[in-house]
This record gives C-alpha cells, sequence and structure tokens, in this order.
C-alpha cells in the first residue's frame, strides 16, 4: 500500500469494512473486531490511527502483531487468518490488516470465562449476536429496486439498525408481516439479524 491509498483510506472514516485503532489494549477486544469483519463483508484494521485519522503509529509491531494472532488463532473459532502490512509514513509505523469475508463462517469469539458469541460488522461497532444467516448469494437487483427494499435501505444508511414494528410503520404494514420481509431479506443476504440484546434488530449487510 502506498502513503496516498492509506491517506485515502483514512478519509473515509471509520466504517462497516475499514477500523481506526491507536494501539491494541487486548487480544479479546480486537478478536471481536476480527470475527465481525470475517463474518461480514471483510475490511481492513488500521492500528496506529487515532479514531480522529491522525497518524500516531505503534511503539513495536512485534507487541501489536503477538495480540492480533493470539487472537486469530486462540480466540476466534475457527482459527481466523488475515494478511498485513506495514507502512511508516513520515517515521510512524502503521500496521495495515486485511480481513476477508469468511468462507467458513460463522466464526465465534472466546472470552476470558470461555463463553462463545458470533459478532457481526454493524456501520463502525462490532456487535454480539445469537445467530448468522448464511447465504450462498447475494440479493438480486430487482429485489433491491422494489420500494419496500429502497425505503429499508435508506433508513438503514441513516440509522443503525430497525426492528420489525419500526418497518411496519415506515412502510404501513402489520408488525408480523414487516418481521418476516425483513428475516427473508436476511436470508438473501441484504440483512444481519441482531438478536442481543432484545427486541430483534436488523442491519444493512451490503457495503457501500
Amino acid at each position: 500500500m502506498t502513503r496516498n491509498q492509506l491517506d485515502d483510506l483514512i478519509g473515509q472514516g471509520e466504517h462497516t469494512r475499514l477500523e481506526f485503532k491507536r494501539s491494541l489494549s487486548s487480544a479479546h477486544r480486537i478478536a471481536r473486531t476480527l470475527a465481525a469483519l470475517a463474518n461480514t463483508s471483510g475490511g481492513k484494521l488500521l492500528i496506529g490511527i487515532a479514531d480522529n485519522g491522525k497518524i500516531v503509529g505503534v511503539a513495536s509491531e512485534l507487541r501489536e502483531m503477538e495480540k492480533i494472532e493470539e487472537a486469530t488463532d486462540r480466540l476466534v473459532e475457527p482459527a481466523l487468518p488475515i494478511s498485513y502490512e506495514t507502512l511508516a509514513p513520515d517515521g510512524r509505523l502503521v500496521l495495515i490488516i486485511t480481513i476477508s469475508e469468511s468462507n467458513e463462517k460463522p466464526h465465534y469469539v472466546v472470552d476470558e470465562s470461555g463463553k462463545r458469541t458470533i459478532y457481526v460488522r454493524v456501520r463502525d461497532k462490532s456487535m454480539p449476536t445469537s445467530k448468522l444467516i448464511i447465504t450462498p448469494e447475494m440479493a438480486d437487483r430487482e429485489l433491491l429496486k422494489s420500494p419496500m427494499a429502497r425505503t429499508l435501505i435508506q433508513y438503514l444508511r441513516k440509522n443503525d439498525h430497525i426492528t420489525a414494528d419500526k418497518f411496519g410503520k415506515l412502510i404501513n404494514i402489520s408488525d408480523y408481516r414487516a418481521g418476516k420481509l425483513l428475516r427473508q431479506l436476511a436470508e438473501r443476504g441484504l440483512l444481519l439479524l441482531i438478536d442481543k440484546p432484545r427486541p430483534i434488530r436488523y442491519a444493512l449487510k451490503l457495503a457501500e
């Protein structure tokens, strides 16, 4: 990656497929981010970048990568392959971690007590859920062109998630029918289902 490419990435700000970290506080915390990216649409983790996009660099590549490797090999099940490269703009070391959308999902994160949890990526957050709907292919173009889907996508581009109750009010249908439609859209790969904590919510999966 070149300096210009890094600057372009940073200029996007954090989103579904991109996260900044000044440094890694613990392997357990970063495991959630890595698993969430792999369970959703993949993406990049930039270490040595502050939340505001300022390049601050890391003190030790070895220490940061030890936490990454502990997360990918011991705290995520099944183990998670990643690739990484380094860049040193103005002498400040930045680690660029690339995580592909996984073919082995769901990946579970094992916490300090041994509990296994699935995480998915919702905007710039990693959120827990008890299930991950695996779809063989993305929603077709005709589905995305429907007025109902367009209204939903517009809403979710401005909001993190939606419930069946809210969606029903949005398009003037019953809660039951709204919930059924949201579930169908999740099964087609358009939405992510999030059920921790209740009520069940749905978030946009498609990358912008």
